[in-house]
């Protein structure tokens, strides 16, 4: 097995210690060649990968990995001469050796073993990942220095990937391939893999996914000890040939003992030497070569970018063009013809994984955003991984993503919002599961089809649910007003996406009352009564969301463009000031939408209900239809304040129910002794417990700005504005700024045109 720890970085071109400790500077227009090389070598692995997988169909798996590390062993014996260039290698290092070389056999062994039950395309997607992915993605979910948010996003890419090879696989089509090429009992070994494959319960291409994961982890592991030995023995490239050597002398026993007690599938090997030939060379040496000399020349960030998209773009293109006579007579020798088109089956969860694949590894591989989470620049001579730190490395990483779940779980149980609705989702979900597993059991399509209904209304609680947890975040540098719109944002895609399923409901009861289908109405009571009897406890846990939103509008924005002043003179002399008050009373958008989604599905269970009653006593199969119609007409008019609703704050409009309030305080504010006058007065809602605003006043120059700054506070905190920002305009840059432009006097114009503006009952200012 070819071992990726960074070749020569560690040792010099000769294979002595006394190497570089990192990548050698090579200007950028010098790396093409160099990119291009490692592409190149990757199609060929993934050749090599494809032409084993036709090996191992005629030869046994121990017999083909001895071939391999016979045939590479060779190689490397010959041409780096381990025996005779370097120090003498004492014995506590042989047995190191020996030990190396017995974990390199048993992870070739994990690694090929997966090849025979996923197949060449699978076993390119899971297992030929460098390092440095590997590594990341297991900082992201078992450290709190994980490398950010990005880093996170693609430890939860690679997590899907696998996840859709697990279970978005076309189990049909690999069943057909997991016909046991080595079979159960050809050897001990195979017996023993299978026998553990099917321990797991799972079918074997599935068991494969997991053996696969586990030697790619395996692998990182072993790369990472081999680092230390490589620099006591005289570099990588020594080390590989003497742990190869001592592997077939370990194997070779085996081999022999095989060959005696087993039965060959192989008529002649002599038409076997050109394959074995092909993947010795892509497969166990060209590699290793290669990326020993792109470790030196480029960051080993770049070689794991750059070497991850040509191996997994190959893969998926010989999964459907796979062809050659070598592995056409090879498929004759198994009797396998009938598999030839299913064989290197390109799935729709393949297709996906892959893509998810080439996303995880281009995002774990490269450095952090900034260049200041550490990047990885070499090793140091006793094999420990050197890492260059710019200026905020130190700054707070995200959080590992296990300690993430239980710091979420325990906001979502803290505040009352968010526990009502995981509460319901985990009720929600239980019914739905029952329901499913009842229908799978008893064969029903309508529980089944009903289960899965229910599972996709889980959508929107697990939106309601992130919403309630995204808005109690604290405020970032970047989202330095928080996260208190998200339950805005939540509440306003709920009511659309309820006013989509109304308009749908409403065009489906159209076209059945026109011509009324029959419909069989076994177990519509019962599932009905169950979803009934679940999204009243729904009901009753959010109406307080509803009671307390009636007749509350969503906040804007009044008057004209906010605009600030700018005063770039020296003698200019204003002050500035900001509010915080406490947390008022406001409609949670968010809440008003969990409540209208149950709401809409209490609606629907009562409809079933009731349509079931009058077919089954009167025949009346219209009423299903009429039910329907009438229930996307409640559901339309219930979303409609909250949509309503929703958009004016996203428009920034002024809270109607402050609208009166915010007039009286703007009189009280012009009245106040020592302010000339105010303008650009802006209030909105900013979420449900924060209204803002902010205004400039106009003050006299000998007048003291702390006390007309906490006069106005005042004044509009008691209006209802608890997050204000005043800013203060002296006299004297009044005077100045008349002086530069007569255009400024528009500003007094203004302030006298606003005294003039009268208050209406519907809300509006007229002049």
């Amino acid at each position: 097995m070819e071992e990726k720890y960074g070749g020569d970085v560690l040792a010099g071109p000769g294979g002595g210690g006394g190497g570089g400790l990192g990548p050698v500077d090579v200007p950028s227009a010098r790396l093409t060649k160099y990119i291009v090389l490692l592409c190149f070598t990757k199609f060929l692995k993934a050749v090599g990968l494809f032409e084993s997988y036709d090996l191992l169909k005629a030869v046994h798996i121990v017999q083909f990995i001895f071939i391999l590390k016979l045939g590479t062993a060779f190689f490397m014996v010959l041409f780096q001469k381990p025996f005779s260039s370097g120090k003498t290698i004492t014995k506590h290092q042989w047995i190191k050796i020996f030990k190396h070389a017995v974990a390199g056999c048993i992870i070739s062994l994990l690694w090929f073993f997966g090849l025979t039950l996923c197949g060449p395309l699978r076993t390119l997607l899971l297992f030929e990942h460098s390092d440095i992915v590997v590594i990341s993605l297991l900082s992201v979910l078992f450290t709190s220095s994980g490398g950010g948010p990005a880093k996170t996003r693609g430890a939860a890419f690679f997590i899907i990937a696998v996840i859709c090879l697990l279970l978005f696989d076309n189990d049909d089509l690999m069943a057909k391939m997991a016909e046991h090429p080595e079979g159960h009992h050809d050897s001990a070994l195979t017996h023993m893999l299978y026998t553990a494959i099917a321990f797991l319960g799972v079918a074997d291409h599935k068991g494969g996914v997991l053996l696969l994961v586990l030697a790619l982890c395996c692998k990182v592991g072993f790369h990472t000890a081999s680092r230390k030995l490589s620099i006591d023995v005289g570099g990588a490239k020594r080390l590989q040939a003497l742990s190869h050597l001592v592997s077939v002398l370990l194997l070779c026993p085996w081999v022999i003992v095989l060959s005696v007690t087993t039965e060959s599938k192989v008529e002649s090997w002599f038409s076997l030497i050109m394959p074995f030939a092909t993947v010795i060379f892509f497969v166990m040496i060209l590699d290793f070569y290669v990326d020993s000399i792109c470790s030196v020349k480029m960051e080993v960030s770049k070689c794991a970018r750059y070497g991850s998209f040509p191996i997994f773009i190959s893969a998926l293109l010989f999964g459907n063009f796979w062809t050659h006579p070598i592995t056409d007579q090879l498929r004759a020798m198994n009797k396998a013809a009938h598999q030839e088109s299913t064989e290197h089956v390109l799935s729709g969860g393949v297709v996906v994984s892959a893509i998810f694949f080439i996303l995880s590894a281009n995002i774990l591989s490269s450095p952090s955003k900034r260049g200041q989470k550490g990047t990885l620049i070499g090793y140091s001579p006793e094999g420990t991984p050197l890492y260059n730190f710019m200026g905020d490395a130190f700054q707070h990483s995200s959080q590992s993503i296990p300690r993430f779940i239980k710091e979420s779980l325990k906001q979502i149980l803290e505040e009352s919002d968010s526990r009502q609705i995981f509460y319901f989702l985990c009720l929600n979900l239980l019914f739905t599961f029952v329901e499913l597993f009842y229908g799978v059991l008893t064969n029903s399509l309508g529980l089944i089809s009903d289960g899965f209904h229910m599972l996709f209304d889980c959508s929107a609680l697990v939106m309601g649910l992130f919403a309630a947890l995204m808005s109690r975040w604290k405020a970032t540098r970047i989202f330095s007003y928080g996260y208190g719109r998200i339950e805005i944002l939540s509440g306003f895609i709920n009511g659309l996406f309820l006013i989509v399923i109304a308009f749908f409901v409403f065009m489906e009861s159209v076209a059945r009352l026109i011509d009324p289908p029959e419909l069989d109405t076994h177990m519509l009571t019962p599932v009905s009564v169950g979803g009934l009897i679940v999204n009243l406890i729904g009901i009753c846990a959010f109406s307080h969301a509803h009671s307390h939103a009636h007749g509350a509008s969503q906040g804007s924005c009044h008057s004209s463009d906010h605009s600030h002043s700018h005063h770039m003179h020296g003698h200019s002399d204003h002050g500035h000031g900001h509010s915080h008050g406490s947390a008022g009373g406001g409609m949670n958008a968010n809440m008003r939408g969990v409540f209208l989604h149950v709401l809409a599905d209490t609606l629907g269970s009562i409809g079933v209900i009731v349509s079931t009653i009058l077919i089954e006593q009167f025949g009346w199969f219209i009423a299903d239809p009429l039910c329907s119609l009438f229930i996307a007409i409640l559901i339309f008019l219930s979303v409609v304040p909250l949509i309503k609703d929703a958009c004016q704050v996203l428009l920034l409009r002024l809270p109607p129910e402050y609208e009166k309030e915010l007039h009286i305080a703007l009189e009280k504010i012009q009245k106040i002794e020592g302010l000339i006058s105010y303008r650009d007065p802006h209030f909105w809602r900013h979420s449900a417990s924060i209204v803002a605003g902010t205004i400039h006043i106009q003050v006299t120059s000998d007048v003291l700005e702390q006390r007309i700054v906490q006069q106005v506070t005042g004044i509009l905190k008691d209006a209802g504005v608890n997050n204000l920002t005043i800013q203060v305009e002296k006299e004297a840059y009044f005077q100045h700024m008349s002086g530069l432009s007569t255009g400024f006097h528009d500003v007094l114009a203004m302030t006298k045109q606003m005294e003039s503006m009268k208050y209406c009952k519907d809300g509006t200012y007229i002049m």
